[in-house]
């Protein structure tokens, strides 16, 4: 044992900082906060950065959602139902063009099945172009504008389907994006719920001890038997069916933080568990702090670290319990739009079969829970005080 400690008393300033990534003076390390060493160990973690940008990128689409979408939420065209995907082209019979390109469509009836084709028309060429003129939409809900980022000109008639079109003729790459505002706030507001209930209820629970946690961790038990996605289920189909989408929304919020705190009150209680009796606690104490005070300003912040990597882990579980609900008509219904309501189309065997884009939604699930699940296992390496 003295051998590893006189190798660890060996270690440089220097190589100490390289290990953490860190190119400036080997002694800024020891007069770093915790925040910078745990920054300086995540940016290592070379797929967690990556999952990063990916969610940064994500929540910029929630916030201009309607400026990126090509088309705004209510658009519909009846003839391009079912439409695939329009791809996008840079060589024509005139060589190769800076400036991409999609060909127009046509919607033809089959004289068999009466089904409607959808095919490209090679004789209409469409330039995509950068903020164009569309659909009128209000940004935000408070001014009212019809640019977006990408399309083709309207006065040409033509139309741009990078993922394809629904049953009704409706982008399905604009829906998507709609989607992600509703898939991934449900996850916040939700999340914040949880960390509000859990917190509370954990720290209240560890602090005082006796009947008071018995008390609190027997409904834990009881709420904790229940299996999780039945009880999702039964407390969505309670949900008043006269209630406006904005009611349903938060409803369903509601219903996915009523389990996900017992979880993060569990680890609060172990954690306040073992602190409380710390001389910093028992000095607090001494000094006239009240309980609230010892708990939310003593105790709690000792471990805020672990309390986000819990978070940051919780975020996916919300996205994909918002999902499941929504796609089995118990969570989210139309008119609101989210993945999941999207993927409801995609119960269908048979359409999916012929027309495959339909389930581009759960690529934007798998996507959005994956790097949640990255992030949080970047954070708790980082955050881990006895990993190098």
């Amino acid at each position: 044992m003295s051998d590893a400690l006189e190798e660890n008393q060996d270690i440089s300033p220097q190589a100490e900082a390289a290990s953490l990534g860190v190119t400036d003076s080997g002694e800024k390390i020891y007069t770093a906060s915790q925040w910078q060493l745990t920054w300086w160990k995540f940016r290592k973690h070379k797929l967690a950065m990556v999952s990063l940008s990916i969610i940064v990128m994500l929540y910029l689409v929630v916030l201009f959602c309607e400026f990126l979408a090509p088309y705004p939420l209510e658009y519909k065209n009846i003839p391009h139902q079912y439409a695939p995907p329009q791809q996008l082209h840079f060589f024509s019979e005139d060589g190769f063009q800076l400036r991409p390109f999609v060909y127009g469509l046509k919607a033809e009836r089959h004289k068999i099945s009466l089904k409607n084709i959808v095919t490209d028309d090679t004789s209409q060429k469409l330039d995509v172009k950068f903020f164009v003129r569309g659909g009128t939409y209000k940004m935000w809900g408070l001014f009212e504008t019809d640019i977006h980022l990408f399309g083709v000109d309207n006065s040409s008639g033509g139309t741009l389907y990078i993922m394809g079109t629904d049953s009704l003729g409706r982008d399905m790459f604009s829906r998507i994006l709609y989607g992600t505002r509703i898939s991934l706030t449900i996850g916040l507001i939700g999340v914040s719920m949880t960390f509000v209930l859990g917190l509370t209820i954990g720290c209240i629970s560890g602090y005082f001890g006796g009947w008071v946690d018995h008390l609190i961790q027997r409904f834990m038990e009881v709420l904790r038997s229940f299996p999780t996605f039945p009880l999702w289920m039964a407390l969505s189909a309670a949900l008043p069916q006269t209630w406006s989408p904005l009611k349903v929304y938060f409803g369903i919020t509601i219903v996915l933080s009523f389990i996900a705190w017992t979880n993060l009150a569990r680890v609060v209680r172990g954690k306040i568990l073992s602190l409380r009796e710390e001389d910093f606690s028992m000095a607090a104490k001494l000094c006239g702090a009240s309980n609230g005070r010892i708990m939310f300003r003593h105790l709690l912040p000792s471990f805020t670290s672990h309390i986000i990597v819990s978070l940051s882990l919780m975020l996916p579980r919300m996205i994909l319990g918002e999902t499941a609900l929504s796609f089995l008509g118990l969570g989210l219904k139309k008119p609101i739009t989210s993945w999941g309501v999207l993927l409801k189309e995609a119960q269908n065997v048979q359409a999916v079969a012929q027309n495959p884009w339909l389930l581009l939604p759960a690529a934007f699930v798998i996507l959005a829970v994956l790097s949640f699940n990255f992030v949080g296992d970047g954070l708790r390496d980082a955050a881990d005080p006895y990993s190098r």
